[in-house]
């Protein structure tokens, strides 16, 4: 019984290294690394034959600067006192390229427990390797280039790189096991919003934007940062790695920028509102410029007409005259009749009524035609005021038309300036709203 007994499980053991032998790379070596045997999993993994490696040495699988080196050379002594290999090397392969393996170098002994020789199983984990290089390349790169910050799900700070803390101006022992509202302001950090953005974080939602903090004493700091939930090999968050670059100069260039935009576009409706309201006073000098004409003009025809009056005034004073000289014969007349009327006695008596009727007659002749050359006189006068009046007014109409003039052409130049000047703006406000966009 114990004969088959030691049989089947001789028979089990072979059959679970003959398992091995199928899903790995298998080689043996003598105590001092000579290649005995190799599977044709290791052989294919190498890009060897088994002729081409059967009584080498396992070197010829080490970089050359590895193989002469003491550690090397105490790894086979540490395998010939029967100790135990294991771990991840770098191998070359028969073209001279890098493989990657887990392997277990294991001394096998005889029956008194001495060593007689070193099976090597492996697994080709080049592609892994890399694959796990390249991920650590891509940290590094970010490290290097990027602030890193990583927290719990609930926003505790974990780590941080230096970039981080150079820009918050903090070091990690002063944020480590702290929250991340230590950096945001306080009247976002209670809001609603900020609680849902941790919470879409923890539901594993990603998170990029630009995002205003607060740096040590109080400094504010502009980053463009991605808050990115890590998952564990199920699929669920187990932290959130935040990478994050110092935008505040951008930003305060742009906020700057803004500004000016800002400002030289209110300029700009300014100077078309100044162009608009120089274009109504220029039309409205114009208006007054052919106001002043058409004063002048009518002030002209009024002197015409009161020079006219004058001339009449002066023509009915000769026959005012002519009046006084015909009164004054009249007069000479009645005086005779009168004179004669007395010589005649009572036969001259009625002749003596009509010369006194005519003599009353040249004498209110005499006094009308004194109060009309009164009138004419005061008219003359007046006339004359008029004309003095009119001729004053001319003068300042004309004063008045030619400032008129000359501010309708100063202001139709400045017109073409204050145009000038809005397109120039405008064109200065479109470029600045151009940088705007492209910073």
């Amino acid at each position: 019984m114990g004969i088959f007994g030691r049989s089947a499980k001789q028979t089990e053991l072979e059959a679970e290294v003959s398992a091995i032998r199928r899903s790995q790379a298998v080689i043996e070596f003598n105590l001092d690394g000579t290649i005995t045997s190799a599977n044709a999993i290791f052989l294919e993994a190498m890009g060897y034959a088994g002729d081409d490696i059967v009584g080498m040495h396992h070197r010829i699988f080490v970089d050359a600067a590895e193989r002469e080196t003491p550690d090397y050379r105490e790894f086979w002594k540490a395998m010939a006192r029967g100790e135990f290999q294991g771990g991840e090397y770098r191998r070359i392969a028969k073209d001279g390229h890098d493989v990657w393996i887990q392997a277990t170098y294991t001394p096998i002994v005889d029956s008194s427990g001495r060593p007689t020789k070193v099976v090597k199983y492996a697994s080709d984990i080049t592609r892994a390797k890399m694959h796990l290089a390249n991920i650590e390349g891509q940290i590094a790169a970010f490290n290097r280039s990027q602030a890193v910050i990583e927290f719990s799900l609930d926003g505790t700070i974990i780590d941080a790189n230096d970039n981080f803390t150079d820009v918050i101006g903090y070091s990690l022992a002063e944020i480590q096991g702290k929250h991340h509202r230590m950096f945001v302001d306080p009247t976002d950090r209670d809001s609603a919003a900020y609680r849902e953005f941790w919470a879409r974080l923890a539901r594993g939602e990603f998170q990029a934007a630009e995002y205003r903090r607060i740096g040590k004493g109080g400094r504010e700091i502009w980053i463009l940062a991605s808050y990115n939930p890590i998952l564990d090999p199920k699929g669920k968050p187990f932290k959130v790695v935040k990478l994050a670059s110092n935008i505040t100069e951008q930003v305060m260039r742009r906020k700057k920028t803004e500004f000016v935009s800002s400002i030289v576009t209110q300029v700009a409706a300014g100077a078309e509102e100044l162009e608009a309201s120089i274009r109504d006073i220029s039309q409205n000098m114009l208006r007054s410029k052919d106001a002043a004409d058409t004063a002048v003009n009518s002030v002209d025809a009024a002197d015409s007409q009161t020079a006219r009056l004058t001339a009449a005034a002066a023509s009915m004073t000769g026959i005012l005259d002519m009046i006084n000289n015909i009164t004054g014969q009249i007069n000479l007349l009645a005086l005779n009749a009168t004179i004669e009327a007395a010589r005649a006695g009572e036969a001259g008596r009625g002749f003596a009524v009509v010369a006194n009727e005519v003599k009353g007659l040249a004498a209110q002749a005499r006094h009308a035609s004194d109060q009309i050359a009164s009138e004419i006189e005061s008219m003359r006068g007046i006339s004359s005021d008029v004309l003095m009046g009119l001729e004053t007014i001319k003068a300042s109409i004309d004063s008045v038309r030619s400032f008129v003039n000359s501010t309708a052409s100063a202001v139709e130049e400045q017109s073409a300036v204050t145009g000038e000047m809005a397109s120039t703006i405008q064109r200065a406000a479109v470029e600045a709203m151009a940088l705007q966009a492209a910073a």
